[in-house]
């Protein structure tokens, strides 16, 4: 009997890397993908399959897939995991990057969904495990882009888990509050290209923005509090993540949604509060 096969993208470092490995203990057969190859090295050698994919690009997404039923006969679990965060005011955010922001969180699993579900559908079984995050239930000032991206991806999900129902496919979508991870770096790649070089920009400043002057009361708060970057208040281990992505692949009868971590579980209920009571608590932080 074959063994379960999952696909993983973005497993260049942090969830991505987490969830590869997770499987690959419990003995899945992992696809494990990230658009730098030489980032995922160290995962081939420990017994996943590796392979170039940039969710992006439908030629590479189309070549995995092709690859792994050619060479497993199907695809048990996909993990739709790269992705990045795009972050400042809405107006300092300049269009091409709305487009980048959207090309890999929103288009690029949806490039996978469709290259994957005709393949669940034959073996009628299946996982899609869609990361997105709590911004994709509550947006926050200076996160418009980013949770407006993470947004779509749930809502996408929703849909889609009634769609495929009747063809025994689960559609998952885990929800991680704030992540031990290199998230600026992340970002910086996405702007600047995989080195990270923002050339003649501020350290200070957040990367892919436009900074208008309007909104300096706006950098400072963030600057204070360290919102921007992996880490902060409540943070978990990428490695806690991973834990529940593997047990909604692994479950019979998976929940919808999956919130790893306090911090995260409390920001998703603040989204039944009345927007009133969150434009109050955000100006009161703002003064402070």
């Amino acid at each position: 009997m074959h063994p379960k096969t999952v696909l993983i993208t973005g497993c260049s470092s942090g969830i991505g890397r987490a969830t590869a490995l997770a499987f690959l203990e419990e003995d899945w057969c992992v696809y494990a993908t990230a658009r730098n190859p030489a980032d995922i090295e160290t995962l081939g050698e420990k017994g996943c399959n590796i392979a170039t994919l940039d969710v992006t690009d439908q030629d590479d997404v189309d070549r995995v897939v092709d690859r792994i039923i050619e060479e497993e006969g199907h695809v048990s679990c996909l993990v739709n995991n790269a992705g990045f965060g795009q972050m400042g005011p809405v107006e300092d955010v300049p269009t091409e990057q709305v487009h980048r922001q959207f090309e890999v969180n929103v288009y690029g699993p949806h490039r996978l969904l469709r290259a994957v579900l005709p393949h669940m559908r034959e073996q009628e079984d299946g996982t899609v495990v869609n990361v997105s995050s709590a911004a994709g239930r509550v947006s926050f000032p200076g996160g418009g882009i980013y949770a407006g991206s993470k947004f779509a991806l749930e809502a996408m999900s929703d849909a889609l888990r009634n769609e495929v129902d009747e063809y025994g496919i689960d559609v998952v979508v885990v929800e991680p509050g704030p992540v031990e991870t290199q998230f600026t770096d992340r970002v910086e790649r996405e702007v600047h290209g995989d080195d990270g070089d923002r050339g003649d920009d501020d350290a200070d400043d957040i990367p892919g923005i436009e900074r208008s002057g309007a909104y300096e009361s706006f950098y400072e708060l963030f600057s204070d509090t360290q919102l921007i970057g992996g880490g902060g208040l409540g943070a978990i281990s990428a490695e806690r993540v991973a834990e529940d992505i593997l047990d909604a692949a692994s479950s019979t009868k998976p929940r919808p949604r999956y919130q790893p971590g306090t911090a995260a579980r409390i920001s998703v209920l603040a989204r039944h509060l009345p927007a009133r009571w969150l434009d109050t608590a955000y100006r009161y932080l703002r003064k402070l």
